[in-house]
């Protein structure tokens, strides 16, 4: 099993780029919702992520409604970043195989999203100088914390 990150309409290239990075690094898959900001083909993205492309287990989904379809077996273990979550990411109990999904960079996750899941959005503390923390940081932040839960499964 691995962890799963999810990015809901990603506009920014760069920053996805940076997450199949972590990705890569991880082991961690990498759900991408459409509609994307950005082709896959995108320049900016590819060289965000170098030459790691290929350790990526990257799934594509039409709309969140199909992410569901295929994952709501697990929707007790989405756990949605936002500036507004009920607790910090630190307060979760990570296990394998859990999804941490992040919005995108402009709006975060539609509102009716997240109130379909109740209890489960969480959010990294910072102070007042800025609204957010750049969404590559986030996914990172969180999914080391993950890792660090469950023990770096594979890594050294």
């Amino acid at each position: 099993m691995a962890l799963h990150i999810v990015l809901h309409e990603p506009l920014i290239p760069a920053n996805t780029g940076n997450i199949a990075r972590t990705c890569a690094a991880t082991g961690t898959h990498l759900h991408l919702i459409h509609p994307l900001g950005f082709s896959t083909d995108d320049r900016y993205l590819k060289r965000a992520g170098l030459d790691y492309w290929h350790a990526v287990s990257i799934h594509y989904h039409d709309s969140f409604a199909h992410f569901e379809q295929e994952h709501g077996g697990h929707a007790d273990r989405f756990f949605f970043v936002e500036t507004s979550g009920d607790k910090h990411y630190t307060d979760i109990s990570f296990r394998d195989g859990d999804y941490i999904i992040l919005g995108k960079e402009t709006a975060g996750l539609p509102e009716e999203i997240i109130q379909r899941y109740p209890g489960q959005t969480v959010r990294i503390p910072m102070g007042g100088a800025t609204r957010s923390i750049n969404l590559s940081n986030c996914a990172a932040i969180v999914v080391y914390e993950a890792l660090r839960q469950i023990g770096f499964p594979g890594l050294d």
